[in-house]
Formats: C-alpha cells, structure tokens, sequence
C-alpha cells in the first residue's frame, strides 16, 4: 500500500461542467386577434427558437414561439386563427458554480427540460383580446476551464502493466467494501 509519502499529485487543466442551473417560468401573453372572440377552441405554443448566451448573472437563453389561437367569433358562427410571434430573455442563475474555472473559456448551452406550453387561455375583460398563460422550464450548463489535482504513479505509467500488476494488492482487496452503491447509479441521471 502507498504511503502518503509516496503519493505525488499534479494539477490537470481540463474541460469540465463548471455551472449548472434550471428555472420553471410561467408568462402571460395578450394576443388580439382580427375579430372579437366569442369563445376560445385551442391555443398553441410553437416553434420554439433558443439559444444560450453568457451574462454576469448566469446564463441568459433568448428566443421567439409562435403563439397560435384558434377561437370563433361572430356569435360562434365563424372561427379564424390568431398568430402572434413572442420573443423572451430568460436569465438562468447558476446554482452550482466552480469558482475556479477560467471565465475566459466558458462556454454554455440551454436545454428545454419543458417546452413552452399553454396551460390557460381566456378572453380578457372588454371581449377584443385574448390572455394565455405559459410555462417553461430550461436547464444550463457552462462548460469551461478548470483545474483538477489527480494522484501519480511516482515511477510513471511504464511501471504499470496490466497483465502483470495485481492491482488488488496495490489496493488493498478490502478497499471498496465500504462504497455506498448508490454512488454508482447506472440510469443515467
């Protein structure tokens, strides 16, 4: 078994998630069609554009969907289509931070965990516009420069081969018996 005396570490620059977020938004638009709605028959949210940008605040995901609401008017005799583009900034706080990567290397990336979807549309009071309510989610990484410290071979890699190294003995058979095997989840998650 290596003593600590043994052990020598080098520090490894190296690419790696440095900060993590996630943020559940519910938004409410007016969209006023060509004709005042009598009743409201379904509303979409389509079309889903975004990408990530680095702010000071975390991680900004900017993006547009098309809002679709299908409704009929003329004392529900006629129906007719109303299309509206939204544009958004969703600011995304990093609730997981490394704080020693390199910012000058950061990199991010947004994920729709929740596509936006309407979850409410009505007719606003005064009958000529219709309100729906929306909700999203997103999740950010940023990916950038860190340091990590990794424990060396004092005699280097040629010392090792593995068909002749016992690594139990190395290790001490005994070494992993205390692991908790939910560290070792293998979903995926």
């Amino acid at each position: 078994m290596a003593t600590d005396k043994d052990l020598q570490c080098r520090e490894i620059i190296t690419k790696a998630v440095c900060g993590k977020g996630r943020k559940f938004t519910q938004a409410s638009h007016t969209v006023t069609p060509d004709h005042a709605p009598t009743s409201i028959l379904g509303a979409w949210i389509i079309n889903n554009q975004y990408e990530a940008v680095k702010s000071e605040d975390g991680v900004e995901v900017v993006g547009t969907y098309d809002i679709n609401i299908w409704y009929s008017y003329d004392r529900n005799t006629k129906t007719d289509v109303a299309k509206e583009t939204v544009s958004y900034v969703e600011v995304i706080p990093l609730s997981y931070l490394d704080k020693k990567h390199r910012p000058s290397t950061a990199e991010v990336s947004a994920v729709a965990t929740q596509e936006p979807n309407c979850v409410e549309a009505s007719i606003a009071p005064g009958g000529e516009s219709v309100r729906i309510r929306v909700e999203r989610e997103y999740q950010v990484e940023m990916i950038a420069e860190t340091k990590v410290c990794v424990v060396v071979c004092p005699g280097g890699c040629d010392d090792f081969d593995d068909k002749d190294t016992d690594f139990a003995a190395l290790e001490g058979e005994d070494d992993y018996e205390d692991l908790d095997p939910e560290l070792f989840d293998d979903s995926g998650a």
